[in-house]
């Protein structure tokens, strides 16, 4: 078990502990509080009237009347005394109480006839018998309550447990009980609190392995759906299971990028050595030599140029430039780039040029960066392009649809398998290049992705009945 472990159940069981010993103590100060409480004697109205009925019973019914009726006066409490001071029903008088039964007889012979009022009182019995009678507050508490032994002492068998001047205790069977609950509470507070430490503690633990294994590299999921339970702890196990997962995904196409970046510069470098070894060996090639270098120098430049926009975007999500852009007028510009350079390389090919149809609304405008805008579009109008059949038609529509900008990109291509769709715009990929002889290094697309999602809205490619791909980009529409 961690320290974490044992603060937890430290805590807890301090609060059980002083909530069973406050619980207790109430308890405890309640008995004391009833052991303490003294006897005394009862003079009120209530005392009179049963007085006089004990006076009346013992006159007319003699003794046993008189020892019947006491149990039976349970409120107020009645207690007879013979003339060698024994109580009728054995129950022992504390002396205090004794006391002061002997002091109202006293005052009440001085008083005379208002002795009747008062709590103590002598009894003469058909045969001359004294007793004294007299009725006490607190006396009947002492032995268990107004009714809680009255059971035994009618018939003059209940057991003498008083204490004189104290009254009696709880006895010891209620101590053991007391000390048995108090044990057990203990006890449960200790299991409670081992259980309450360990649940909160276990999921912990868990997160420190985890975060131990992300360390040593190790990003392997371990908090999956079938994790027990459904409170905070348990949502953070799987919200790192989801950090991790997005790590693992970053760092493996950061190790992907590294791979496909280092097979692509070391192509041209190899023709590029290529063409120096080849210069070396023939002078008189040196033109030819240099065109080939002066040709991978730029498609190094060019590869080089689209991971530093691919790495910005990847590292700047956001565009922090967003001005106005009219969708309309930016594609024309795009399409009329795509046909000049379809008419002079369809012909040069010895094949019929490609057809660039241009559709629109009159206006459709967009907020964003213009010339990220202009780049992502230009690598889908250019792709299309590329992939268009000779003597094709590669159709660019922009419409304004539902509060969105929406560009279409058509054409009659080979199109895309459909295995390969979901991996088009991952860098590097290129779908049949070696197949066509297609030069190009496969980041367009990725761009044009990141571009779009930066400015918040989202590209799809889909094949088209009959053949060709369809690139779909829509954007949210200016003032949304």
């Amino acid at each position: 078990m961690g320290r974490l472990f044992w603060k937890f159940f430290l805590c807890i069981l301090l609060a059980q502990v002083a909530a069973t010993i406050g619980v207790g103590g109430v308890f405890w100060l309640r008995d004391q509080a009833r052991q303490r409480a003294t006897p005394v004697l009862d003079s009120g109205p209530p005392a009179a009237i049963a007085l006089d009925a004990a006076a009346a019973t013992l006159r007319h019914g003699g003794l046993p009347a008189l020892r019947s009726l006491l149990p039976d006066m349970r409120r107020p409490q009645l207690f007879v005394l013979d003339a060698s001071r024994h109580e009728l029903l054995g129950r022992a008088v504390p002396a205090e109480l004794m006391h002061a039964v002997e002091r109202e007889l006293r005052d009440g012979a001085q008083g005379g006839d208002s002795a009747v009022w008062r709590g103590a009182r002598r009894l003469v019995g058909p045969g001359g018998e004294q007793y004294i009678a007299f009725v006490s507050r607190n006396f009947g508490r002492q032995i268990g309550g107004d009714t809680g032994r009255q059971d035994g002492l009618r018939d003059g068998t209940g057991p003498d447990t008083l204490t004189p001047g104290l009254g009696p205790g709880p006895g010891p069977r209620r101590r053991i009980g007391q000390s048995v609950v108090i044990g057990a509470t203990i006890l449960a507070s200790l299991l409670f609190a081992a259980l309450l430490a360990w649940y909160f503690s276990r999921p912990i633990r868990a997160l420190r392995s985890a975060f131990e294994a992300a360390a040593a590299g190790d990003l392997a999921p371990r908090f999956g759906p079938g994790a027990k339970g459904g409170d905070e702890l348990v949502d953070l196990g799987r919200d790192f299971d989801r950090m991790s997962a997005r790590l693992r995904a970053l760092m493996d196409g950061q190790r992907r990028l590294l791979h496909d970046v280092s097979h692509e510069l070391r192509s041209p470098l190899a023709r590029m050595q290529a063409a120096l070894g080849l210069a070396h060996q023939q002078p008189d090639k040196i033109g030819i030599t240099l065109e080939r270098i002066e040709r991978e120098s730029n498609r190094m430049d060019q590869l080089i140029g689209e991971l530093l926009t691919l790495s910005r975007l990847e590292a700047s999500p956001d565009v922090l430039r967003r001005e106005p852009v009219d969708l309309v007028e930016l594609v024309d510009g795009l399409v009329a780039d795509a046909r000049f350079e379809a008419d002079q390389s369809g012909p040069a090919a010895g094949g019929a040029a490609l057809r660039v149809e241009f559709e629109a609304d009159e206006r459709v405008g967009v907020e964003g960066d213009p010339d990220l805008l202009w780049s992502a579009l230009e690598n889908v109008v250019r792709n299309a392009a590329k992939h268009g059949a000779p003597g094709g038609i590669v159709t660019v529509s922009v419409r304004a649809i539902d509060g969105v900008a929406r560009v279409d990109v058509c054409d009659r291509g080979p199109g895309i398998a459909p295995a390969d769709l979901p991996a088009i715009f991952q860098p590097f990929f290129r779908a049949g290049a070696s197949r066509t002889g297609i030069d190009g290094h496969g980041l367009g697309l990725a761009i044009a992705q990141r571009v779009v999602q930066a400015h918040g809205g989202e590209i799809v490619a889909v094949n088209r009945d009959g053949g060709g791909l369809q690139v779909t980009i829509t954007l949210p529409s200016a003032g949304r």
